[in-house]
């Protein structure tokens, strides 16, 4: 006699992912130390690992997907678990950055320098001497505007998903992927004229460490939307089932919002 379920949660069945995924994670950080310690195959394990995380978020997502479309399993309940859990982990994402963004005010509104509960030592210019800082109103401020008009544009495919307009959400969702890849590309270009090196002071670890992960961040929201766009063109976004896509938007007005901090902190009030 089968067992009927008397509650509204989802129970997923057995999967080998999380392990194959705590492996993969694994495999890519050892990699990625040894390639920073320059060990033979250093950046092999690297780039292996890598693959191995792309790949299990693949046919992980996957089995997500069919379990929403096939299965049905994303009732109302389920639903708001899965945003719960999506909100709860955009939070930690900005305890990530409260981090990044606290270290390079304290470096430069409260300095400790060395020996401080000894003797005074002056405390010297913010940026360091010999930090020739980026114009927050060329390549920066391009940026900004780049960000905010794909918010713009993502925004347009939630509300022509909304209204059941497949070939606007795959319009808009093309432009803001575009976007996206234009963004990094130019981050790439300003880092390759940079005047500093992440080594270079506190200013430049800071800075590096803060915008490169927003970087990173970047290119997963980028490689997040166009899956959604791939699925729009399979036809599978609804106004019903479209949990993905709103994720999607989500993680991507996040990252709008840390790169205005970024610009009016680092870029314009930091330098």
């Amino acid at each position: 006699m089968a067992h009927k379920q008397e509650h509204p949660y989802h129970l997923v069945d057995p999967s080998p992912m999380p392990l194959l995924m705590s492996f993969s994670i694994m495999l890519m950080l050892v990699g990625g130390g040894m390639a920073l310690h320059k060990y033979d195959f250093g950046l092999t394990i690297l780039f292996a690992g890598v693959a191995a995380v792309i790949a299990c978020c693949y046919f992980w997502w996957g089995d997500v997907i069919r379990e929403g479309i096939r299965d049905k399993a994303h009732n109302t309940v389920v639903q708001m678990g899965l945003r719960y859990g999506m909100a709860l982990f955009i939070i930690s994402e900005v305890m990530f950055f409260f981090a990044f963004f606290w270290a390079f005010f304290n470096a430069s509104i409260f300095p400790v320098l060395p020996l401080d509960d000894i003797w005074a030592i002056d405390v010297g210019p913010w940026p360091p001497e010999g930090i020739q800082t980026f114009d927050a109103w060329d390549l920066p401020f391009m940026n900004t505007l780049i960000l905010l008009l794909s918010g713009t544009t993502v925004t347009w495919a939630h509300h022509a998903l909304l209204e059941r307009k497949n070939d606007e959400v795959i319009t808009a969702l093309w432009l803001t992927v575009g976007l996206g890849v234009f963004f990094s590309c130019l981050q790439a270009l300003e880092y390759s004229h940079a005047a500093f090196g992440m080594g270079d002071t506190v200013y430049g670890s800071t800075f590096y460490l803060a915008t490169g992960f927003h970087g990173i961040h970047v290119m997963i929201g980028t490689a997040f939307l166009a899956v959604n766009l791939a699925r729009a063109y399979k036809g599978q976004l609804s106004p019903e089932n479209h949990l993905g896509f709103e994720f999607a938007a989500w993680y991507w007005h996040f990252v709008d919002v840390v790169w205005l901090f970024l610009f009016v902190s680092i870029y314009w009030w930091g330098s």
